[in-house]
């Protein structure tokens, strides 16, 4: 399932592992390596296949980036949160993306996904309703810990 995440034909990508729900993956242009994990259950309704990545981009400097691709676009002006644990994080959002508003609370959500075993993302879709997809974290620190050494050889 989660190989069904990157597959495409013109891809190059390497598969560095599958860690229970995580799966860790290489890009060589542009250069990227990240963790990813789509939510449990099959979201119902979705426009696309939602997803959660960890990524590190070695040339642009960027390490351990958060990124959250939501089932259905959402609604402007309202929020996207990101729940691990008992930690709440407000993310920035655009169309069916969010991410971290900075590398400190990227690196504060990856504390957090290290020592949880699950997270949830909230948001209001455009028509309305409430999104909301969970996803189990075991293996997520051994898929971004695999991502982050693959991109650290560079």
């Amino acid at each position: 399932m989660l190989l069904g995440l990157t597959a495409s034909p013109a891809a190059a990508r390497d598969a560095l592992g599958v860690f229970e729900g995580w799966a860790a993956f290489s890009d060589p242009r542009p250069r990227r390596c990240y963790a990813i994990a789509e939510p449990e259950g099959r979201p119902i309704g979705a426009a696309w296949r939602p997803f959660a990545a960890i990524a590190a981009w070695p040339t642009r400097g960027v390490r351990a980036q958060v990124n959250i691709r939501l089932r259905k676009l959402k609604q402007p002006g309202t929020p996207v949160i990101l729940t691990i644990g008992d930690s709440r994080f407000a993310l920035v959002a655009g169309g069916a993306d969010a991410w971290a508003p900075s590398a400190a609370v990227d690196a504060a959500i990856v504390a957090a996904i290290r020592q949880a075993r699950g997270m949830r993302v909230e948001a209001r879709a455009r028509d309305g309703g409430v999104l909301v997809d969970r996803y189990a974290l075991r293996g997520a620190a051994t898929a971004i810990d695999a991502a982050t050494l693959a991109c650290a050889r560079d």
